[in-house]
C-alpha cells in the first residue's frame, strides 16, 4: 500500500461538533447560555464562536431552538413535525428514513435529500401521511451527524476535474479532489482505488470535496483485502488504546467457585480470538443444573474514565478471518482472560432447567472459577462417533475422560433449550457460512447471535453452537430480572417484519408446492411457522436465503422505567399487577427483547449490562435498613416480590441512568451495523476470491433467487452467487411471473425457477462490488417428452397480491 504523494494539505477548517453534539448540550427544560456552549466546546477562537452563532441562528430558523428574549437562555424546543432518523439507500437509489422511534419507515425522494448520504442521522418532516401499501415520504430538512469522514473510491480523471467516485453505490455523490492529488495516478493509468478522506460535505450547488489518503492495491494478496474491507467500512482507523489504571474486582460478595470443574468451549482457533464463558453443568432434580461464568470486564473499568471512552468508540470486536481485532486492549484482555487451571474473577449465573426446557429458577452472583478443560469440535465429533458402551477413549478424548459425564450433560441441556426455543416461536434457519480456508473463525458458530433475529440448528459437533443456546438463556433470564426490579439496559429488539415481503417469501413457497395456504380470513403464517415449512423442503437453503432477506435487523435500544424506580419504595402489588399486564398483551415471541451481558469481550452492550449486575450485586441494597438482620439474595429468580425499599440511593441511580445515553446506543448501533457489513463482504469477497479460478468452467450450482432482469444461481461449495442475466438467456424471450416468482420462455416454455439444478459458466468475477457474471449451459436433449409435456401444462395460480 502506498501513501499518498506529497502536496499542499488542503485547505479546510473542520466543524468541532455536530448538530446532534450541539443538541446534547441543550435540553427542553433548563436553558443554557452561549457562553456555557462555548466552555462546554472549549471554543476560544473567534472563528469557532462564530461557527457556533451560524448553527444556532440556522437551528432556530428550522423551529428546533428557542431563545429567551430577555434572558438569552437557549433551550431545544419540542418539535412533533421533526422525526430523529437515519438514512438508509439502495444501490438502485432508492433512500428510506429509518425512524429512531420504531415508527413505518420515510421514503425520502432524490430532490428531498439535501445532499444527506446513506448512514447519516437526520430530520425529517413529513411531506405526504401514505396510504395503503406506500410508505409515507418526507423532506430531510437537517443533517444531525455524518457518519462517513472516508471512504473507499475509484480515482479517475473527468475532463479537467480529478474525481473520486465512492465503491459503495449507496453513496450516491462524487468527491472532487485538488489537482495535486493527479500523481495518484501512474502514467497511462485510468482510475485507482484509494481511501478518500472528506474535507467537505456538499452545500448547495457546491459539491463534495476531500484528497487521497493513501492508494490502495486491488491483488495485493489477503492482508489487502483485509485492508480494503475495513476501509469500506469505515473501522480502518482505531485509536491508539490510552494508559489507565485497571481496577481489582472487589472479594467481598465473591463466591469461591474454583472446585468446580468448569469447561471453556470455543471454536475459534485464531491467536487474539476474545475470551468466551465458562461453563458447568450436572443433572438436578431431573433435570440439569447449569453455571454460565462470564469474564468479570466491568469490575475492572471506572465508568466515564479514557479507557472507557475508548472502548465506547470500539465498540465491537472483529473478526477477520484469521486474525482478530480485539475491543478490549492488550492489559484487559489478558487481566480477564480464562485460562485453563488458572483462578479467575467471574460474573456468574446458575441456572435450573426443566426436563421441557423451562428455567424454573436462577441466581446471578459474583465468583471465582479455575477452568479445568478446553473442549473442542474435535472433542465432541469423537464422542459422537463413541459407542455407548466402548471401554476405550479415542485420543481426542483421553484429556477429558474425566468430565465425559459433564458433557454429555451440556449437550442434554443444549437440546431442551434448543426445543424450548422452538416452542417459543424463535426463527431456525440453516445457513451455514461456507468452510473456506481464509475465512478462519468467520465459518465458526457465532456464541451469542446478536447480529441477526434468527438462530442456527443445533450441531451437538459444534463448542459455540452449545454455547449459544446457554448464553441466550442466560441473557433470557437477565432481561426479566432486570424487569421485575425496573432496572436500566440495553435490550435487543426484534423489530416486526415487513408483511409485504412475507408475503412474497410466502408466494415462492407455494409455487413450489409447499404446504402452505394464504387466505383473507388466516392471514399470513408467522416467520417462524414459514421457518419451519422450508426446514422439510429439499431446497430449504435457497428458501431461508429469502426469508433471511426480509428479517429486519435487530437494533439496541434502552430498556429503563425511569431513574425514580430505583430511588423510591416500591408497591408490590402494582408490580404483580403491571406484570400480569404485560404478560398478556405480549405478541412477540419470547425471545425478544434480550438483554445481552455474557460477552463482555465482544460488545460493549453487553458489558454496559454487565456493569448493571455488578452494580446490583455489589452496591444494591439487599435490606430495607442496617438495622433488619435478614438480607434478601438480589441475584434470584422473584426477588423483587420481597423487595419494598430503594435498591441504590440517588447519586448510584443518577450514576446508572447517566451511563445509559440515547447517543450511546445511536452509536452502538452504528458500529454494529458497520460490524454486520464487514463480516458480510469479508466473506463476499473470499467466495468471489475462490471464484476467480473457475472463470470458464461449467459448474452446477441452484436457483438461489429470481427477478425481472435474471436469476441468481448459488455454486457449491464455496456458495458464491452469481448472475445470470436474462440478456444472457439467447434461446428465447423470458417473461418474469412476479406471483410465481420464475422466468417462463414464450416459445419454448423453458421455466427457470427458485430451487432449480442449472448448469453454468462463470464470465466475469469483480471482486471488489462482489459481482459474478453467469451464463447458462442448456443441454437440449437433457428434457423429456414427459417434461415437454408437462412445460404445456398450466401455471399454478398465484397468491393474491393483496393478500
Amino acid at each position: 500500500m502506498s501513501i499518498r504523494p506529497e502536496g499542499p494539505v488542503p485547505l479546510f477548517r473542520p466543524m468541532k461538533f455536530t448538530v446532534a453534539d450541539l443538541l446534547d448540550q441543550l435540553h427542553t427544560s433548563e436553558g443554557r447560555e452561549v457562553a456555557r456552549l462555548e466552555k462546554a466546546f472549549k471554543f476560544t477562537s473567534k472563528a469557532d464562536r462564530h461557527t457556533l452563532e451560524m448553527a444556532l441562528t440556522a437551528l432556530q430558523r428550522l423551529g428546533i431552538l428557542n431563545v429567551n428574549a430577555e434572558s438569552g437562555l437557549l433551550t431545544r424546543q419540542q418539535n412533533d413535525g421533526l422525526i430523529e432518523a437515519c438514512l438508509r439507500c439502495s444501490s438502485k437509489g432508492f433512500c428510506f428514513a429509518i425512524r429512531e422511534d420504531g415508527g413505518e419507515d420515510i421514503y425520502i425522494r432524490d430532490h428531498q435529500l439535501n445532499h444527506a448520504w446513506n448512514g447519516d442521522r437526520v430530520l425529517v418532516r413529513i411531506t405526504w401521511e401514505g396510504s395503503g401499501r406506500r410508505s409515507p415520504e418526507g423532506s430531510i430538512q437537517c443533517i444531525l451527524e455524518r457518519t462517513t469522514t472516508s471512504l473507499l473510491a475509484l480515482v479517475k480523471q473527468q475532463g479537467n476535474h480529478l474525481i473520486a467516485s465512492p465503491l459503495d453505490d449507496r453513496l450516491l455523490a462524487a468527491i472532487h479532489l485538488p489537482s495535486f492529488d493527479i500523481g495518484c495516478l501512474a502514467d497511462g493509468e485510468i482510475e485507482h482505488l484509494a481511501e478518500v478522506a472528506i474535507d467537505c460535505f456538499p452545500i448547495g450547488q457546491y459539491p463534495a470535496k476531500g484528497h487521497v489518503v493513501r492508494m490502495l492495491p486491488t491483488d495485493g494478496g489477503i492482508e489487502a483485502d483485509r485492508e480494503l474491507l475495513l476501509t469500506k467500512a469505515h473501522l480502518q482507523n482505531r485509536s491508539a488504546t490510552p494508559r489507565s489504571t485497571l481496577k481489582t474486582p472487589p472479594t467481598k460478595r465473591r463466591q469461591d467457585l474454583t472446585c468446580q470443574p468448569a469447561l471453556l468451549l470455543r471454536s475459534w482457533l485464531s491467536q487474539g480470538a476474545p475470551t468466551l464463558p465458562a461453563i458447568h453443568a450436572l443433572p438436578h432434580n431431573g433435570g440439569i443444573r447449569l453455571w454460565l461464568h462470564a469474564p468479570a470486564v466491568a469490575e475492572r473499568i471506572n465508568p466515564g474514565n479514557s479507557l472507557d471512552l475508548w472502548l465506547r468508540e470500539r465498540a465491537e470486536s472483529l473478526c477477520l478471518g484469521q486474525v482478530w481485532q480485539p475491543m478490549l486492549n492488550l492489559p484487559l484482555s489478558k487481566a480477564c482472560e480464562f485460562r485453563v487451571g488458572e483462578t479467575q474473577d467471574a460474573v456468574s449465573i446458575c441456572m435450573d432447567i426443566g426436563v421441557e426446557g423451562e428455567i424454573h429458577n436462577w441466581s446471578f452472583q459474583l465468583s471465582k472459577i479455575c477452568p479445568v478443560s478446553t473442549v473442542d469440535s474435535s472433542a465432541l465429533r469423537a464422542l459422537a462417533s463413541r459407542k455407548p458402551r466402548s471401554r476405550t477413549i479415542p485420543a481426542a478424548l483421553k484429556s477429558l475422560k474425566d468430565q465425559l459425564g459433564q458433557i454429555e450433560s451440556l449437550i442434554s441441556a443444549a437440546r431442551l433449550l434448543h426445543v424450548a426455543e422452538q416452542r417459543s416461536g424463535s426463527i431456525e434457519l440453516d445457513l451455514p457460512i461456507p468452510s473456506l480456508k481464509d475465512l478462519g473463525d468467520l465459518i465458526a458458530v457465532e456464541p451469542d447471535r446478536s447480529m441477526d433475529s434468527w438462530f442456527e440448528p443445533l450441531n451437538e459437533s459444534e463448542p459455540q453452537s452449545i454455547l449459544s443456546r446457554f448464553i441466550r438463556a442466560a441473557d433470557r433470564c437477565w432481561t426479566e430480572q432486570m424487569s421485575s426490579l425496573h432496572l436500566p439496559g440495553l435490550s435487543l429488539d426484534n423489530c416486526m417484519p415487513d408483511p409485504c415481503q412475507l408475503n412474497d417469501v410466502a408466494k415462492a413457497a407455494i409455487a413450489l408446492e409447499l404446504p402452505l395456504h394464504l387466505d383473507e380470513e388466516n392471514g399470513l403464517p408467522s416467520v417462524a411457522e414459514l421457518a419451519a415449512v422450508f426446514a422439510e423442503s429439499p431446497v430449504r437453503r435457497v428458501l431461508d436465503l429469502q426469508l433471511c432477506q426480509s428479517l429486519p435487523e435487530l437494533t439496541l435500544r434502552i430498556y429503563s422505567q425511569g431513574r425514580e424506580c430505583l430511588e423510591e419504595p416500591r408497591d408490590i402489588a402494582v408490580d404483580a399487577a403491571q406484570k400480569g399486564s404485560d404478560e398478556v398483551s405480549q405478541t412477540k415471541p419470547k425471545d425478544w427483547p434480550r438483554t445481552p451481558w455474557c460477552c463482555p469481550t465482544l460488545h460493549y452492550a453487553d458489558l454496559v449490562n454487565q456493569q448493571v449486575i455488578t452494580t446490583l450485586l455489589n452496591d444494591g441494597k439487599d435490606r430495607p435498613t442496617v438495622r433488619h438482620k435478614n438480607r434478601v439474595n438480589l441475584g434470584e429468580k422473584g426477588v423483587s416480590e420481597q423487595v419494598s425499599w430503594p435498591l441504590f440511593s440517588a447519586s448510584q441511580a443518577q450514576k446508572l441512568h447517566a451511563f445509559l445515553q440515547e447517543r450511546l446506543v445511536q452509536r452502538l448501533n452504528l458500529r454494529r451495523r458497520q460490524a454486520r457489513e464487514l463480516r458480510n463482504d469479508l466473506v463476499a469477497m473470499f467466495q468471489a476470491r475462490a471464484a476467480e479460478p473457475l472463470i470458464g468452467q461449467s459448474l452446477t450450482g441452484v436457483i438461489s433467487g429470481v427477478q425481472s432482469y435474471g436469476f441468481f444461481v448459488e455454486v457449491p461449495p464455496s456458495m458464491v452467487e452469481g448472475l445470470v442475466h436474462v440478456s444472457a438467456l439467447s434461446d428465447d424471450w423470458y417473461e418474469y411471473r412476479s406471483r410465481q416468482n420464475r422466468l417462463v420462455g414464450r416459445k419454448n416454455r423453458r421455466i427457470y425457477k427458485l430451487g432449480d439444478n442449472v448448469t453454468v459458466i462463470i464470465t466475469k468475477v469483480d471482486s471488489l462490488r462482489n459481482q459474478i457474471d453467469m451464463e447458462i449451459v442448456v443441454d437440449e436433449t437433457c428434457k423429456s417428452d414427459g417434461e415437454e409435456a408437462d412445460s404445456r401444462k398450466p401455471l399454478p395460480v398465484a397468491v393474491s397480491e393483496e393478500v
